[in-house]
């Protein structure tokens, strides 16, 4: 069974930071696109990273290039978002999601994990 477990998601101030994990299972890792969305309310699910298994190229959405660093640890088969420079406008349930790809980050992914929460305070 494929999943995609989110964690690390909060409270945090303007400026702060957090970093997202996201731990994968049930499919072979290596072989996999996985990537980290964002959906605000009353907004449409954006991607913010995603990362090639095959030969970690990595894109950013423009809003959070130079704040955000999507990171692979193979032996763990886990993918990290490291969030700083947190801006309110950040504030979104974050999804992370897979697709049997060399490089993939859209909406057609293959998998889908639940979302974990960031709010940023102002």
């Amino acid at each position: 069974e494929v999943q995609l477990q989110a964690s690390g998601g909060g409270l945090v101030q303007h400026g702060g930071s957090l970093r997202l994990s996201c731990a994968a299972s049930g499919f072979p890792f290596d072989r996999y696109a996985i990537g980290w969305f964002r959906q605000a309310p009353g907004k449409e699910r954006e991607g913010v990273s995603c990362i090639s298994r095959s030969d970690g190229y990595t894109q950013y959405a423009e809003s959070v290039k130079g704040r955000f660093t999507i990171s692979s640890d193979t032996a763990k088969n886990t993918v990290y978002l490291q969030m700083n420079s947190l801006k309110p406008e950040d504030t979104a349930v974050y999804y992370c999601a897979a697709v049997l790809a060399k490089f993939k980050c859209d909406y057609t992914m293959d998998y889908w994990g639940k979302g974990t929460l960031v709010t940023v305070s102002s």
